[in-house]
């Protein structure tokens, strides 16, 4: 069992940054693929960004790509999610997940252990 607990959203204007963090406890972090997703209001949960057990390998969504970047700290068993140019449509509830079996995957589906989510709101 992995626990995930996020933070750092808010309120931000568009062309603004804020950093998410996504702390966990319990099984070995570094076991685990982690994921970034997010979901607006009335849509899908959508990809956002994934990270691979020891870090070098990353995964953008499009919409993201260039503007976020997903990274991890095995030490303090921790993956943030810088977030800069910041635009209204990234307005979402932010969460972070886990994926046990080591495959970076954009299907929420896959992956096992989930946070509660950050909500992150950009004004125009």
């Amino acid at each position: 069992q992995v626990q995930l607990v996020e933070s750092g959203g808010g309120l931000v204007q568009a062309g603004g940054s804020l950093r998410l963090s996504c702390a966990a406890s319990g099984r070995t972090f570094s076991n685990y693929v982690m994921g970034w997703f997010r979901q607006a209001p009335g849509k899908e949960r959508e990809f956002a960004a994934a990270i691979s057990r020891i870090g070098i390998g990353t995964w953008y969504a499009d919409s993201v790509k260039g503007r976020f970047t997903i990274s991890r700290d095995n030490a303090k068993n921790t993956v943030y999610l810088q977030m800069n140019s910041l635009k209204p449509e990234d307005t979402a509830v932010y969460y972070c997940a886990a994926e046990r079996s080591g495959i970076m995957t954009m299907d929420p589906k896959k992956y096992d252990y989930w946070g509660q989510g950050t909500q992150v709101t950009v004004s125009s």
